[in-house]
């Protein structure tokens, strides 16, 4: 048996190369500031050579270090075999710089691309690339709120792999309460500042690939106020930093012991001790305290849509995994043939019920992309209209805002979803680890979990992002919906589907109206209830209409091809589109009315029920 690892890991770039250049236009906006230096064809080559580049490197370690993990020994964190040389090849390919600003050596290449390369990163190796978007992020909030002499200390080398990076939040009693925080910081007059703590569950917390993490802490200082107010963000480097830039002596920061996980086996999560020598030397992000939260959302924004396309990536490495399976494996006879015993056995792709999931996946995928893609493309038109029409960039900065709650959440509620549909159609192998989708199922249940729990980004949602901008956001994402199905009503393939997509569009505007009642009304206590279901129906809404424009442009295209067998994959390619949409409309998509009207009974039976009748143990 041979011992080269092998890669498991596939990915459609038809469907990328589709968002990218035909449903939402991004040549539209390349060759012109801030993508001057980027064309259709650079977008392109680029996602061909991240293809190649996580099958050969970073997708045959997947399955290693998930059965590795990660070890702690004599204080200091051991990868698995691999992920070294990977961190290496990874920085030195300029992955995860595409994105960065020239001053740093970066690409300056646009989201809508960068997020499409990270869900290669991604879904090739998730684990892995926790340790590099951890580190990106990080540098992102020194060089945006840091000081001249910090950015040119910390940011190049957290960009280009040299040091990692980490965010650091949670504590042991407080878990999402992060208000609560006893991190202490204790002035010690020089501008530096004596760090004392506990942080639990810290991802990338420590590794063997680079000489130093830097991390961003959430710490109270002497005197501040309770809560989230008076909570200061420090830059606490594992090992401190000379004044010429060279490494100086340990910064009194320890792994306490790594978690014993369910998934994510290669990255290292982390109990950092900070401190426990009393000789832990952290230095404010800026110089304003109590301005931690505030600055670290930044980050945690960041990491929102990063977790988002985690979900995206695992998901679908499931499905396509799973498709796979089921065009290679035979078992039973078709149903045409079901009683008769003599008839050949089948690939179980065949088989009605293994088409249904198959479809229910490739639907549960392709919508939550196209609702990260269409974030990404906003996200890009804010940067190339910025100081040129800043009416239209407050537009789309307002619906990237209104966006990334639903993008984090739905997009990784999808992903377990969609592994464990993926497990099913594989049936009792899916279940073994000789096969990659229950490896899929438990990288994935994390996603929904941190970053923020989803009933967290459900909140976020109902409790900040809809009354934005006085509802402003929420109305032109409304408008948006409305104005494509005004003008769809009577397409040849579509016109077929907008009546329902009209249906919800009306139940998510109504349960909208609902919201402000209740809050109006001081009936605060149902809105929480009610929160992960209004996210999830303006999600189905949000994804419905977008698989049906992707059908409008695939219908359109599809009458322009020319037959035969030279058309035959984009041919393929576009009726999955069409069907795509129409299984999501008629199958998933009434949900969202169905929610409406069980939102609608105001049922507070789970804030009734007493305690004590949860069970009698």
């Amino acid at each position: 048996m041979s011992s080269t690892p092998q890669n498991r890991y596939k990915a459609d770039l038809r469907e990328l190369k589709f968002l990218l250049f035909e449903q939402f236009p991004l040549q539209t906006l390349l060759g012109a500031p801030p993508f001057e230096a980027w064309g259709k064809d650079e977008c392109t080559m680029v996602l061909e050579e991240a293809y190649k580049f996580v099958c050969e490197v970073t997708g045959p370690l997947n399955a290693i270090g998930d059965r590795e993990g990660c070890r702690l020994e004599d204080g200091k964190v051991i990868t698995p075999t691999g992920f070294k040389e990977a961190w290496k090849r990874l920085y030195e390919g300029g992955w995860k710089a595409l994105a960065s600003d020239a001053e740093y050596d970066g690409q300056g290449a646009p989201s809508t691309l960068t997020l499409a390369v990270e869900e290669l990163l991604c879904g090739s190796n998730p684990a892995f690339n926790m340790y590099g978007g951890l580190a990106h992020g990080a540098a992102e909030v020194i060089a945006h709120f840091g000081t001249k002499q910090q950015r040119g200390v910390f940011v190049r080398n957290m960009l280009h792999g040299v040091w990692g990076g980490t965010m650091c939040l949670t504590e042991p009693h407080a878990g999402s309460d992060v208000g609560s925080a006893r991190t202490t910081a204790k002035r010690l007059g020089d501008g530096k500042y004596a760090i004392a703590g506990t942080k639990i569950y810290i991802s990338a917390g420590d590794q063997d690939f680079t000489d130093n993490v830097v991390h961003l802490v959430l710490a109270r200082v002497d005197g501040a106020p309770p809560g989230t107010k008076g909570l200061s963000l420090f830059i606490v480097p594992k090992v401190r930093i000379n004044e010429d830039g060279t490494l100086g002596e340990p910064n009194d920061v320890h792994v306490g012991s790594l978690e014993h996980k369910m998934g994510i086996n290669g990255n290292a999560t982390c109990v950092l001790n900070f401190g426990e020598d009393g000789k832990c030397i952290g230095e404010l992000v800026g110089e304003a305290e109590n301005v931690g939260m505030q600055q670290m959302f930044m980050m945690m924004n960041t990491a929102r849509i990063g977790v988002g396309v985690q979900g995206v990536s695992v998901g679908a490495a499931a499905y396509l995994s799973a498709l796979e399976y089921a065009k290679d494996r035979k078992q039973g006879a078709s149903i045409t043939n079901w009683k008769d015993a003599t008839a050949p056995r089948v690939p179980i792709i065949e088989h009605p019920d293994v088409r249904r999931m198959l479809l229910e996946m490739k639907a549960r995928v392709e919508g939550p992309r196209a609702l990260l893609t269409k974030l990404a493309f906003h996200n890009d038109n804010v940067e190339a209209l910025k100081g040129k029409d800043d009416q239209a960039a407050a537009y789309h900065q307002g619906q990237v805002d209104l966006l990334v709650p639903l993008v984090k959440a739905y997009s990784t509620d999808q992903a377990y979803r969609v592994a464990e549909l993926a497990i099913q159609t594989y049936g009792g192998a899916g279940y073994i680890k000789d096969y990659p989708v229950e490896q899929c199922a438990r990288d994935s249940k994390i996603l929904s979990i941190y970053e923020g729990t989803n009933h967290i980004q459900a909140m976020d949602l109902v409790g900040r992002k809809l009354p934005q901008n006085g509802g402003a956001n929420l109305q032109a994402f409304l408008g948006d919906v409305a104005k494509f199905i005004a003008d769809n009503e009577k397409h040849a393939f579509v016109g077929g589907l907008v009546k329902d997509l009209a249906q919800a569009h009306e139940a998510v505007a109504g349960t909208a109206m609902r919201l402000l009642s209740w809050f109006q009304s001081g009936r605060m206590n149902i809105v929480p209830l009610a929160a992960n279901r209004v996210l999830e129906m303006m999600s189905e809404l949000c994804c419905a209409w977008l698989l049906c424009d992707a059908a409008r442009i695939a219908h359109d295209q599809l009458e322009k091809l020319p037959p035969g067998e030279e058309s035959a994959a984009d041919r393929a390619f576009y009726e999955g589109k069409k069907y795509v949409a129409t299984f999501f409309v008629r199958n998933i998509l009434p949900h969202a009315k169905l929610t409406a009207e069980i939102l609608g009974r105001e049922d507070t039976s789970a804030l009734d029920i007493p305690t004590a009748a949860f069970a009698t143990i």
